[in-house]
Formats: C-alpha cells, structure tokens, sequence
C-alpha cells in the first residue's frame, strides 16, 4: 500500500517525538538533563493539548520532539503535529497502546491534510516513521483517505466539481473496486420518475442526474447510502445574499459524505450489500428554474408545494429516498447539507442526527463517542408537521414559521421513507469556518467514522 502524504517507513535520520500531557509531564520532566528542562521552561511548554516543542542537542541541532496531548484516543489529539513540528521525520519514543497509536496514525494523517489543486501549500507536512506491517495500519490510511476524499470533492469549485464531474469521480471509484454504476440525467430523470431531482436542477445548463452505485454480495446485508448533491445552491428565484451564496460550493457535503463511505466499505471489502445514491444537481437561476407556489410531482406520488427554492435539498432527496426504499435495504443512511436552523442550535461541530429507530441512533451515536467523531441527537418530533402543511398539495418544502427548522426538513424526508425500514439522516455542516489544529479552514468530515464504525460492527453482527 502506497504511503498517504504524512508517513513514511524510512527510518533513516528520524527523530524520538515524545507524547506528554499537563498530568504525565512533571514525571517525565525528571527524566530530562537540567539544561533540557531549563530549555522547556524558557518556551513555556507546560504539556497544553496542541501544543509541540522541540528540544535542541549540545550540537545546536534538534534532538527531540515534543507533543502536547489531551484526549490520548482522540485523532485530534495528534491533528496539529504534521504543521506543529519541523518537516522532519519523527519516530515515537515510549510505550503507547494500540488504541493510542491508531488515534496518533489518524490524527497524523487528517492534520496532514492542504488542499491544493490550486495553490501549492507553504511547507510539507512533517512525517511520521510507521511500522511496515502493523495489524491496523491500511484500516487507519483508508481512514484517512476517506477523510481526504471528503475535504476535496468539498473544497473543489463548482466549476470543477458539478453534476458531472461528481458523476466521473462515482465512475473512476466503481472502476476501480468493481461496482455497478448507471446514472440518470437529465430529461431522462421525467420519463424514469424522478421528477422532483429534474425540478430543481432543470435551470442550470449542467443536467441534472441520479447517480446509483451498487457492490457486494448479494447475500450480505443491503445497506442503502444517499448524499444531497447540490454542487450550487444560488437559492434558486428564492436567491441567497451574498454573504449566505458565498460558500455553497459546499452544499454537496452529503454526496462527498456519502461517496466517501461507499469508497471506504468497499475499500475495507466489509461483507456489505451497498447502494449508494447521489442526486447531483445545480440549483441555477434561469427561465425554466422552478418557482415559489408550483406544486412539483415525486416520484412516490406525494405533491409538493415549493413554499420557498432555496430548500431544494430536501426535493431532491425526497425522490432519492423513495428510490433507495423502493430497493428493500435492511438499513438508509442519509447524509445531507440540509439546514442552517441544524447550526443554529447545535453550532458547526456537531452535526443533528435523526432515526426512526431508538436503537440505530444509540448505535450511531455510541460509535461517535467511541471514535470521537460526536453526534448529537434531535427529534422527529411528528406534531411539527404541521408547519409543512400546504392549502394545495399533500405537502410544503416550507412554511412561513422559522420553528424547528432541522426538526421539520427531517420530518420531510421521513415523509419519504417506508416506516417498516430503519432510517438515520445527518444533517451535516460539512466546513471549518477557521483554520484550528487538524482541522484546516474549508470542507470536513463529520460523522463519517462513526458510521463507518457502525456499519463495521453491524457486518461483523
């Protein structure tokens, strides 16, 4: 497996990197030459978490490295190393456990992450010296990957990552682990009956499209994966201000989410039946974009009054779903930009999870805490339907109260899903609004490890 940006396994001219925290550092501080400690007293290294030292030898040159760390199983822990440390090679001093080592590889990895398709990052990542064949590693770097995967597809404009550039990339990752693709576009989406994804990307000159992946055995459970692919969201005739259009390149956090997991169950081969479905659409302005007041066909039959174009994620998903349904999966997970209202409450770190199941969110949510990848949990609470009403069709994509508004996006998607079949959505923020340690400024992933946990321990059930 070739090495991700971050690691090597050259051991030549590596250095001891020492992992300290505020409770751990007055014992090791006893260890140290009285001129290495002055020199740590003189920075002010008091083993804070994100924090990072370096120690010089009597040569002038750098002898060791210095972590400070919280949270020992927590990737983030280590996430401001690979930019904290001199881009040197760095080997790890002491005796860690397991579990603390594949937090440490995690985090390296995700705090190595600079997107650069376009302007070449100020320095390398500094690497860290990996073991040739540890029991976990390829696990940890297809990790990463997929957190990589995630920040890209995000973080790559609209011009370069539409409908049919997010299409190509669904194609080169079924190539390449062998899945099944076929894909939908454009007037074809009204005579196969997906009206409501065709409704909303009709406007744009891009083409609206379903893209369906498909991989496994079909003996193994089916589990049904949909990402909201809106590749840019201008809010339609509903149009956003400047400032709330600024960043909608992001708006198909969902389908990178998506994407990502498919990649990684695939890539760690799981003994999983997936299918994935992405709506990829442009929510354009233009003479045929859909308006406030139609009332839009789907394709389970439920008619649609568009109270307001700029919550389109929510049309498209709805046919997505009906689709994903119509399938029979033992599980849907949705991941999906659905809702400012969804940052609102719970603020950009963590994403609102939603379930039809007690059972499926408490497998989800304990798979968070354990992976440090949170979760927090809001209510399908149904009497808030009321705010979805429509004087002219069965249902609104809105309504004038700003009430619950998470709440009652998750309520429209439910209207969508069998209730015989378990169904978890993520409303997800998908974004760093500001460079912190390992989590550089644009697109990031959130509750895709813990999916990918549950998922893992459910196949192994």
């Amino acid at each position: 497996m070739t090495l991700p940006l971050g690691f090597t396994d050259d051991a030549s001219d590596a250095l001891p990197l020492v992992l300290v925290s505020r409770a751990s550092l007055k014992t090791w501080r006893e260890t140290l030459a009285d001129s290495a400690v002055a020199w740590l007293d003189a920075q002010g290294f008091d083993g804070t978490p994100g924090t990072a030292v370096v120690i010089p030898g009597g040569d002038g040159r750098i002898a060791a490295g210095v972590l400070g760390v919280g949270d020992p199983l927590d990737p983030y822990s280590y996430g401001h190393a690979p930019f904290a440390l001199p881009a040197r090679t760095w080997r790890i001093e002491g005796q860690h456990d397991a579990a603390t080592l594949d937090a440490l590889r995690l985090g390296w990895g995700i705090g190595s992450y600079r997107f650069s398709r376009y302007k070449a990052p100020p320095r390398a990542p500094a690497q860290l010296l990996v073991d040739a064949t540890p029991e976990s590693r390829d696990e940890i770097f297809d990790l990463v990957a997929a957190s990589w995967r995630v920040r890209d597809l995000i973080n790559t404009p609209t011009e370069h990552m539409g409908p049919a550039e997010l299409e190509a990339i669904a194609r080169e990752i079924a190539a390449r682990h062998g899945a099944a693709i076929e894909v939908v576009t454009g007037d074809e989406l009204i005579a196969q009956n997906f009206p409501a994804i065709h409704a909303v990307g009709r406007a744009s000159h891009r083409a609206p499209r379903l893209i369906a992946l498909r991989w496994g055995d079909p003996a193994h459970p089916h589990i049904a994966l949909v990402g909201k692919g809106v590749c840019f969201d201008t809010g339609g005739l509903d149009l956003k201000p400047a400032e709330g259009m600024r960043w909608m390149k992001k708006d198909m956090g969902g389908a990178a989410h998506a994407i990502a997991l498919a990649e990684l169950i695939m890539a760690r081969k799981l003994p999983l039946r997936i299918t994935l479905l992405v709506p990829a659409v442009e929510n354009a302005v233009g003479p045929d974009a859909f308006r406030p007041g139609e009332v839009i066909a789907t394709r389970q039959g439920v008619s649609v009054e568009i109270d307001n174009t700029d919550a389109e994620g929510r049309v498209i998903l709805c046919d997505a779903l009906t689709y994903a349904g119509e399938q029979s999966p033992e599980l849907l997970l949705d991941f999906a930009t659905l809702t400012g209202a969804a940052r609102i409450a719970l603020g950009p770190d963590l994403p609102a999870l939603f379930a039809n199941r007690d059972e499926l969110a408490a497998e989800w949510l304990d798979a968070g805490i354990q992976q440090r990848d949170p979760l927090w949990r809001m209510p399908l609470w149904r009497p808030y339907l009321r705010y979805l009403t429509s004087q002219i069709a069965d249902l609104a994509n809105g309504g004038p109260s700003k009430m619950a508004g998470s709440v009652t996006a998750a309520l429209y998607l439910e209207r969508f899903v069998p209730a015989e079949l378990p169904w978890a959505h993520l409303d997800v923020y998908s974004w760093n609004d500001a460079d912190r340690p390992g989590r550089p400024a644009g697109g990031e992933a959130q509750g895709l490890r813990a999916a990918y946990a549950m998922l893992k321990a459910r196949s192994a059930r």
